[in-house]
């Protein structure tokens, strides 16, 4: 845990390079603290299709799944690391979101075989 789910719009690639993107966010996490590094799972996820406001404008949105347990501040200091990383990297005009979301320990089940 956690799970880091890079959604992007597939127009962003042309300024961006998303190995760099995905990197960058794994080690925002890594450097929270919050986590083992090695339960960290980072992926991102291109979009073709998409309406932002009405118009297809560039965007990248993080999803931040984590087992529930840590408090508000946590969760707000991850999310800013996070969008201060993406800030660091993108070029403007585009839209940056970032959301922590917990993940109820009863539902979640892992299986490594």
């Amino acid at each position: 845990m956690p799970h880091c789910i890079i959604e992007y719009a597939k127009e962003v690639e042309q300024s961006l390079a998303v190995n760099a993107l995905l990197l960058g966010v794994h080690q925002t996490v890594v450097g929270s603290q919050l986590f083992e590094e090695q339960s960290i799972k980072t992926r991102a996820i291109a979009y073709e299709h998409y309406l932002i406001g009405g118009d297809k404008k560039p965007f990248i949105h993080i999803t931040l799944k984590i087992l529930f347990g840590r408090n508000h501040q946590q969760k707000k200091d991850l999310t800013k690391s996070v969008l201060d990383t993406l800030t660091e990297v993108v070029q403007s005009p585009i839209s940056l979101s970032v959301e922590v979301m917990d993940i109820d320990k009863v539902s979640y089940k892992k299986l490594v075989i």
